[in-house]
């Protein structure tokens, strides 16, 4: 019989989708507030994916993916996106977002976000939180499943996922938490 054992600490990771600068700028202040600093600050590169976020975004908006330097647990995910949540209400203009949070993160292996949706593939953690693991790390990147989103799907923030998942070696071979 296996004996339980707590999971290695993840590198916590949120693609900031946003079309106001401003409100990009003060939700990472907030993220980096509970979190702790980031040691990953990826470029805005255009979302041009899907239409879906235009009716409460405009057309006009770009995705940036952020890690923090504080390695998490990973049964922190459901609380962190409820806070991720509540960031996004709280900087909405006439009920429209103006930011979107995607939380999740990443260890050697696996890419996981947080969902408040229900799918087949994804896992209920609690709180209508579920996990959505969207790429399995294998020969030299972060490979897509069929219901990855397909902006992480076409590869454009690979290089990104590379430095994350770089620095998070780092970290766990320094022997951190």
């Amino acid at each position: 019989m296996a004996l339980p054992e707590l999971p290695e600490a993840v590198k916590w990771i949120v693609g900031v989708l946003w079309a106001d600068a401003a409100a990009r700028d003060e939700a990472l202040r907030r993220l980096s507030g509970a979190w702790g600093p980031t040691d990953h600050d990826g470029v805005d590169r255009r979302f041009d994916v899907t239409a879906y976020y235009e009716p409460e975004m405009g057309a006009a908006h770009w995705r940036r993916i952020v890690s923090f330097a504080r390695l998490m647990r990973p049964d922190q995910l459901a609380s962190a996106k409820l806070f991720t949540n509540e960031v996004e209400a709280s900087l909405a203009r006439a009920g429209c977002r103006s930011v979107n949070l995607d939380v999740g993160y990443l260890d050697h292996g696996k890419l996981v976000l947080a969902s408040a949706k229900a799918a087949a593939q994804k896992i209920y953690l609690g709180e209508g939180i579920y996990a959505d693991m969207i790429g399995r790390y294998r020969d030299g990147r972060y490979q897509p499943f069929d219901w990855t989103f397909p902006d992480f799907r076409d590869g454009r923030y690979d290089a990104d996922l590379a430095a994350i998942r770089a620095r998070y070696l780092e970290q766990r071979r320094a022997g951190a938490p």
